[in-house]
């Protein structure tokens, strides 16, 4: 027995989404022993998790508000939140226990002083990503939409749970045995201190020349892997489930064994009234069918004149020469009206005869083929007074979607980058900020589109909103780190001292939310829906990559800007 249809798919996505469910648990419950580890009190642990916790509810009841469910494709959105809620809380609770321990200021003082440093960096940090991800909406795609508006409203939730709710708390918390707790505190600092003097080392001309030297090798694979990019789908059988998955392997036998596949476009020729007893139209559309047959990828290509044509032959004892199209309209008249109308091939006065083009399969190469030969054959069809109307089916609605991705992908990754430009700007009015922030975000961006063509991930409506996401995640460890570093350069510190300073204060906790973002989209790669872990292994490789770029590229390009290009703020810098 093998099942298709679209009701197994929609079967086996719920399946595997409830699976998803469990993943989200999972993640959670390995952040709180990360969280533990690196704030060295379970008590304090619980904050950042809660405050990202009731993110992730406020932003499942505007959405039920709003009148939207949470669709398969956008179940990735509450990871993302939650991951997101930690990392920016985090950093809260890393300031907060600095002056905790290094200036033994009381629980609120030391609040009320980290609210001061971080609440601006942090705001704008989240309101460039409730922005980058609202302008998934130029995607005239709904579920595209659905997912940006989803991602906006748990960033905005963000706001207010991490920069207001989040202080309060810790305000509120009291250190039991505050010497142990300084004792810890010093000792974390104590241990990450070699690596700090380490990466501090490419705010210098002796690693940041080699650094920017890998980034421009980076950069040109990228720029070489851009055109094997495929906009749809890189593989066989339905995209959002596993290649060996019940459905794929079914579907996979039907199309092997039957004319009739799983994958099916339908192109509505529109003509005039009765147009089907018109016998230069009918030959043309029958032209239409041969050629739509005798194009690569295609299995089977039914319309009226085919049937027609065999109705002709069945009248006459199979006899090949009577299996023609007739010109003669009372002859096409009687082989037509013997066609029903539940067969679908005509409205009831043959204005609309669609033809139902069965493809061996849907990778965007395919469909491609297929769209492109229906459209070099429609100056033809205008002649005999017929329009091709492209296209419904499966099939169809993929290669729509397919053409739409490609016309809005540029749009939507350069607004993504021009409002974060816009926000750097105006938080640090510098361009060397702009530079050492925003330069990092397009690498990794080109990075993962020639990641994607490497793997043979496809650019299509599951993975596109992963480019902007993201790129949004990343901006936030640029944006932390380069605050604390602009602080200390107005202080008449090196560049390389100033460095090591952010790194000591703010360096750590940007090292420690990668790793929980990491550590919680690495659970999709195990989930049974295939877009699920492709969207995983994506965000996975573009943390890794912001994390180097904040880390390592941020100061080789700060050197660069202050050494070569005079971009010097305020102060001015001594250079090593």
């Amino acid at each position: 027995v093998h099942i298709i249809g679209f009701a197994k798919v929609v079967g086996d996505v719920t399946d595997a989404s409830l699976e998803v469910i469990a993943y989200f648990f999972v993640a959670m419950a390995l952040i709180v022993l990360l969280l533990w580890w690196f704030c060295g009190s379970f008590r304090l642990s619980l904050l950042p998790l809660s405050a990202a916790l009731v993110a992730v509810i406020w932003e499942l009841g505007l959405l039920k508000l709003a009148g939207f469910g949470l669709d398969p494709f956008a179940i990735l959105v509450p990871f993302l939140i939650l991951s997101i809620g930690v990392s920016h809380g985090v950093q809260y609770v890393n300031g907060w226990a600095n002056e905790v321990a290094e200036h033994g200021m009381t629980p609120l003082d030391a609040s009320i002083q980290t609210f001061r440093r971080l609440a601006i960096p942090g705001t704008v940090a989240i309101l460039t990503d409730v922005i980058g991800f609202a302008t998934l909406a130029f995607i005239q795609i709904d579920i595209v939409r659905e997912m940006a508006l989803n991602a906006a409203m748990g960033m905005a939730a963000i706001i207010i749970t991490n920069k207001v709710m989040l202080p309060i708390c810790l305000s509120w918390v009291r250190v039991g045995d505050l010497a142990a707790f300084k004792q810890r505190h010093h000792a974390r600092q104590a241990g990450g201190e070699a690596v700090w003097r380490r990466i501090a080392v490419f705010a210098t001309a002796k690693a940041a020349l080699p650094c920017l030297l890998v980034c421009l090798m980076a950069l040109g694979w990228a720029i070489h892997m851009y055109p094997k990019l495929i906009i749809g789908d890189a593989q066989i059988g339905v995209p959002e489930l596993k290649a060996d998955g019940r459905y794929n392997r079914d579907s996979a036998v039907v199309a092997g064994n039957f004319s009739l596949g799983v994958d099916i476009l339908k192109v509505i020729v529109e003509t005039k009234q009765y147009g089907c007893l018109d016998g230069a139209a009918m030959a043309t559309l029958d032209d239409f069918v041969w050629q739509m047959q005798n194009t690569e990828g295609v299995t089977l290509a039914i319309a009226l004149p085919n049937v027609a044509r065999e109705v002709r032959g069945l009248y006459n004892e199979q006899a090949p020469k009577w299996k023609v199209l007739s010109r003669n309209q009372d002859v096409l008249a009687s082989l037509i009206g013997r066609v029903p109308s539940a067969a679908g091939l005509a409205n009831l006065d043959c204005s609309r005869m669609p033809v139902f083009i069965f493809t061996a399969d849907h990778k965007a190469t395919t469909l491609a083929r297929v769209i492109q030969a229906s459209k070099d054959f429609e100056p033809r069809a205008q002649e005999a007074g017929l329009h091709l109307a492209l296209a419904s089916g499966n099939a169809g609605v993929m290669a729509a979607t397919n053409e739409e991705i490609k016309a809005r992908e540029w749009v939507v990754i350069v607004w993504v980058h021009l409002t974060l430009l816009v926000f750097v700007w105006l938080s640090f009015r510098s361009l060397a900020s702009v530079i050492c922030i925003i330069t990092p975000l397009v690498l990794c961006s080109l990075l993962t589109y020639g990641f994607m063509a490497l793997i043979g991930i496809g650019m299509k409506a599951a993975t596109l909103p992963v480019a902007a996401f993201g790129v949004g995640i990343g901006v936030d460890d640029g944006i932390y780190l380069w605050g604390v570093l602009a602080y200390y350069l107005g202080r008449d510190f090196t560049l390389k001292e100033a460095y090591a300073q952010a790194l000591r204060s703010t360096g750590k906790a940007v090292l420690f939310t990668s790793l929980t973002l990491i550590v919680s989209v690495a659970m999709w790669l195990f989930s049974g829906l295939q877009f699920q872990a492709d969207m995983g292994l994506l965000l996975v490789f573009m943390f890794i990559a912001n994390l180097f770029g904040a880390l390592l590229m941020l100061p080789a390009l700060a050197w660069l800007c202050f050494r070569f290009l005079a971009m010097k703020p305020q102060g001015g810098i001594a250079i090593q």
